[in-house]
């Protein structure tokens, strides 16, 4: 058996991700969510969330924007700006950090649970947990965002792996621009077995790994049709993060812009469903993995 949570990051990054959000899902083949709980749109999130019944977690941000604790209660994530403090930009930056045990993880695990207790207090039920930028698949994360997420009534996280050599044979190779990506993701994957087992440690439940992660900002009808025939048994994560590039969204720091509309059209074309009938695979969301 295949299955496939389809989970669009970013919600609550502007009205109109928002709007393409709730569209992906009532339109198309998008079963989840993840909302960024420090956004402008988060009230927004909420609202148009509860009103579509979508599965939503808790896209945690440590890396961009600003905390919701104050910065002297953060003061190993953040660094002072002209508004105040903000969390660094920049994944290596911040691995670096991680690496040299220069994070303090008790201020992680405080602000992973204010995030999620933002959301929740929107009487939205979070079901999982990811990481903008995936910084969770470093273990001075991952072990701190694991204990909050427990202590707020969480279950699910994100497994940010994945098995890259089937996507790497069945696309990749035409697509040059996409190597530079797979070989950042190829090499952090010695972390996934000190994934798995932090998350067994503590009693959480996960899939198989996550697809998507390499083709960021790349999707298209054909790509998508590679990533969910490549699928191998068991439950997967595909990524994505659909949009409207308008005015709000050029005003905010992102790389992703015309592309959210471009996943937007994939997810809600009829080649995505012909495209996961034809690979027998069942979507799910976190709400179902769950049960």
């Amino acid at each position: 058996m295949r299955r496939l949570i389809i989970n669009a990051d970013d919600l609550g990054l502007t009205a109109g991700v928002n709007r393409a959000i709730v569209e992906a899902h009532e339109r198309g083949v998008l079963t989840s969510a993840t909302m960024m709980a420090n956004a402008r749109a988060v009230e927004d999130a909420g609202a148009r969330a509860r009103q579509a019944g979508l599965s939503v977690g808790c896209h945690v941000v440590l890396i961009g924007g600003a905390p919701l604790l104050a910065p002297q209660d953060v003061s190993s994530l953040v660094v002072a700006d002209g508004a105040g403090a903000r969390f660094r930009d920049g994944w290596l930056g911040f691995a670096a950090r991680a690496l040299c045990q220069r994070l303090d993880e008790e201020q992680i695990a405080a602000e992973v649970g204010a995030q999620i207790r933002r959301i929740q207090k929107k009487d939205v039920h979070v079901t999982h947990v990811d990481s903008h930028k995936h910084v969770h698949l470093l273990p001075a994360v991952l072990a701190p965002m694991l204990r909050a997420a427990k202590a707020c009534g969480v279950r699910a996280v994100r497994n940010p792996f994945a098995p890259l050599k089937p996507l790497a044979l069945a696309h990749l190779a035409r697509r040059p621009r996409l190597w530079t990506r797979y070989t950042e993701v190829r090499l952090l994957r010695h972390f996934s077995q000190e994934f798995r087992n932090a998350v067994a440690d503590a009693g959480m439940i996960t899939t198989d790994g996550t697809f998507g992660i390499v083709a960021t900002g790349a999707l298209d009808e054909e790509l998508f049709a590679a990533l969910v025939g490549s699928l191998p048994e068991g439950t997967w994560e595909l990524v994505c993060h659909p949009g409207y590039c308008d005015a709000e969204l050029r005003s905010v720091r992102t790389r992703l812009r015309e592309s959210r509309e471009q996943e937007l059209r994939v997810l809600t074309s009829e080649a995505a469903r012909r495209a996961i009938e034809a690979a027998g695979v069942e979507l799910i969301s976190y709400a179902d993995l769950i049960g």
